[in-house]
């Protein structure tokens, strides 16, 4: 689905990406690991082409989507739930929903809406009419990656869905990743808990300084506590 090849990225002078290389099949979830400063976000924003690359090439789908605009890119298929979560706190669950709804363009009947939405997220519904500020941070995840699959997706992009969550909501979070990979989403994400990545990705790649340093599954970087420590400071 989405493949990067020898990406490099600056902010400046600063030397962000340099040389990334990876790839996510189809239907799979793949977790990018590292600690702070790794270039993992930046990895995000390049792909989303929020960030543009100087050199190397991204391809979604076979087609190559570097210099594509972010919304261009968007519109290809893929979403985004951005770290910090973003959403608009002077509307309504609701509104923050509605307002992002695409069809997708590809002639099937498996498309989010807003029910379909609100039957992943229940409580989503029964609040529907809260605005934005007076949400928990686990309801303010939920609803950051409701309104991502309002634009009908076939690939998301997810920056620390993890980050300020409680444990019981991490896990949550785990369980409805694996809900979207089998609904045929395919999913790359950010993260820096360990836990949720084992639990949720199919591969595990972890970043350091710009690059990938290590791949494996997540039984074999649960085995290597070398790794674990060298790399994530566990």
């Amino acid at each position: 689905m989405l493949e990067l090849e020898n990406v490099h990225a600056y902010y400046g002078n600063s030397h962000i990406l340099q040389g990334v290389s990876l790839a996510v099949p189809a239907g799979k979830c793949v977790a990018l690991l590292g600690r702070n400063g790794a270039g993992k976000t930046t990895t995000i924003h390049t792909i989303a082409g929020m960030h543009k690359s100087q050199k190397g090439s991204i391809r979604f789908m076979g087609k190559p989507i570097e210099s594509l605009t972010s919304f261009r890119i968007s519109r290809e298929g893929i979403g985004l739930v951005p770290q910090g979560r973003r959403i608009f706190p002077s509307l309504t669950i609701r509104e923050n929903l509605t307002m992002a709804a695409r069809k997708n363009g590809k002639g099937n009947n498996n498309e989010w809406d807003i029910e379909k939405v609100y039957e992943l997220f229940p409580v989503l519904k029964e609040r529907e009419k809260n605005m934005g500020t007076q949400l928990s941070g686990g309801q303010q995840q939920m609803l950051a990656i409701g309104r991502a699959l309002m634009t009908n997706p076939q690939f998301l992009l997810m920056d620390e869905p993890s980050e300020g969550l409680a444990p019981v909501i991490i896990d949550q979070v785990g369980e409805i990743v694996s809900k979207l990979k089998v609904s045929g989403l395919s999913i790359l994400m950010v993260e820096q808990n360990i836990s949720l990545a084992c639990q949720a990705a199919d591969e595990i790649l972890i970043m350091n300084k710009g690059t990938i340093v290590w791949n494996g599954t997540p039984e074999e970087l649960l085995d290597n506590e070398d790794i674990q420590h060298k790399y994530l400071g566990v």
